[in-house]
């Protein structure tokens, strides 16, 4: 209730008016706040409720009544107020506030209108082809990296497609979704058909059937080639047995050229049922090669590992722990921790991580391994187009082998997750880096399955190296070259320690130095 006060200095006590209008017969007998009394022997207080004027109930409004020298009065209620002007602010108040809530609710219901004519189907009358499309929508608007989409409105995208690409079949469906992928300009964001997306998550299982290669974009060290780049490939695999090695460039698959192929089509090419062929065009330096190829079911084993024993002068019987991961996959943090433990076994002194050709894998598992070779500090920066939104960091609680020297070796065929945790090992002065600069994917990808059976590869973040590197299509500088000549397998590796002639011997001393 609106209540207005006034103080005049021709009024003993402030006089306090009500806008509520009652009938003649009722009184309002709220009491205004009790006051003491003056201590003069003449000069009494007393009260009474006045009656109504005009209508309107004047609460609490007070007769002032006092005894000066035996003799009584009364102070009228107005003490100068002029109670029409009041009664006539207040109908003017209350027309004013009439006028602003009809506006108000005019306003709020031509906005509830407005909203109800741009959503173009009520959620009642979408069919599954529909809500399928939303949930891909809903995906990457809730896990893509990049918030502005590529410079486009998503909302008005969404509503676009729902009103113009036709939905009738699963098969319109799912190009409706790889239209709307495309547009966000990220060939590493893809939709999965369920048999692919059945595949990639047996490939970071540990098993795959195919040719045993990793490909990848040409980078800024052979952005002139045309077609896909060999990043890996793996040990004893049908490509591997034929020659192929990291910095190939595949050429053809099957007769169809890869030049404007995506990476992830290349993929699906490449694997297939097992015993079944495959025709690569292969350039090799100047070399072309064609190559038939019989796909194998290839069991990716993460790890290998080897005891080496330096015989060089000054360094006689010092041992090394060689320790080759080949992929991130689901067993490899817990394959590294069991190589190390034989390894310690066997009284090694120093560790050698051999990242070559490894094209990463699973990010957590990146993760992990950092934390068994760090006993403190941070491992990757996670960045979006923001800046940096969260870290990960090594507290000790994960470390294994945080004390012996450490060497790391890479390559241009070291990508990925692989590159996480070089970087990490670097940046933390914890190893040194051997070889030539990595990959440069400096993107990281989840997988979100959907709820047909089929998926979504989206880029979650971007990342940044410990020193705040953004290695993009950059890749990591290594601290050293390797001769020209370095074997790539663990059995060359330690001949190279054993004969101090050879043209791949590493000075010892030099390679463990802290």
């Amino acid at each position: 209730m609106e209540a207005v006060a006034f103080s005049f200095a021709s009024c003993p006590i402030p006089l306090v008016f009500s806008s509520t209008k009652i009938n003649n017969s009722q009184t309002n007998r709220r009491f205004f706040p009790t006051r003491r009394p003056i201590h003069n022997p003449h000069f009494t207080w007393k009260f009474q409720v006045s009656n109504i004027i005009q209508g309107y109930s004047v609460s609490p409004l007070w007769c002032a009544m006092f005894n000066i020298s035996g003799r009584t009065k009364c102070l009228k209620a107005g003490c100068g107020i002029n109670i029409h002007k009041i009664i006539s602010w207040q109908e003017k108040f209350k027309h004013n506030i009439s006028v602003i809530f009809v506006r108000l609710v005019t306003g709020m219901m031509l906005v509830i209108s407005v909203s109800l004519i741009v959503c173009k189907t009520p959620s009642g009358a979408l069919t599954e082809e529909n809500r399928l499309f939303l949930e891909a929508w809903r995906t990457v608007d809730r896990a893509y990296y990049d918030k502005t989409f590529n410079g486009q409105s998503w909302f008005r995208y969404r509503e676009n497609a729902l009103r113009n690409e036709p939905m009738n079949t699963r098969e319109e469906t799912y190009m409706a979704i790889r239209k709307m992928l495309s547009t966000l300009d990220d060939p590493f964001t893809r939709f999965l058909e369920p048999e692919k997306f059945k595949s990639l998550r047996s490939g970071t299982q540990g098993a795959l059937t195919g040719v045993g290669l990793s490909i990848g974009y040409p980078t800024m060290l052979n952005e002139s080639a045309t077609g896909l780049v060999v990043i890996s490939s793996s040990p004893g695999g049908p490509a591997n047995k034929a020659g192929v090695v990291p910095g190939d460039v595949i050429l053809a698959i099957d007769d169809t050229s890869t030049e404007d192929m995506d990476i992830y089509d290349a993929a699906d090419r490449l694997q297939g049922a097992e015993g079944s062929s495959v025709k690569l065009a292969i350039r090799s330096g100047s070399e072309i090669r064609n190559l038939v190829l019989k796909r194998e079911k290839v069991t990716l084993n993460p790890v290998k590992s080897r005891l080496c024993e330096i015989t060089s002068s000054g360094m006689d019987g010092f041992r090394i722990g060689y320790i080759k991961l080949t992929s991130f996959n689901q067993n490899a943090s817990g394959a590294v921790k069991d190589a190390i433990e034989m390894l310690r076994n066997n009284n090694v002194k120093a560790f050698v991580l051999d990242l070559r050709d490894n094209s990463g894998g699973l990010f957590p598992e990146g993760i992990e391994i950092a934390k068994i070779w760090l006993e403190k500090g941070v491992i990757v920066y996670i960045c979006d187009s923001r800046g940096v939104r969260d870290i990960y960091e090594a507290d000790g609680s994960n470390t294994v082998a945080a004390s012996e020297p450490l060497v790391v070796l890479v390559n241009r065929g070291t990508a990925s997750a692989s590159e996480i945790l070089a970087g990490a090992l670097k940046d933390n002065k914890r190893a040194l880096l051997y070889g030539e600069p990595t990959f440069g994917k400096g993107k990281i990808q989840s997988v979100f399955e959907l709820s047909d059976g089929s998926g979504l590869a989206v880029t979650v973040a971007r990342y940044e190296t410990p020193a705040h590197t953004d290695i993009n299509k950059v890749g990591i500088i290594p601290d050293h070259a390797l001769p020209t000549s370095f074997p790539v397998d663990e059995d060359g590796f330690c001949a190279c320690f054993k004969d101090p002639a050879s043209l791949c011997n590493l000075n010892g001393a030099e390679l463990f130095a802290r």
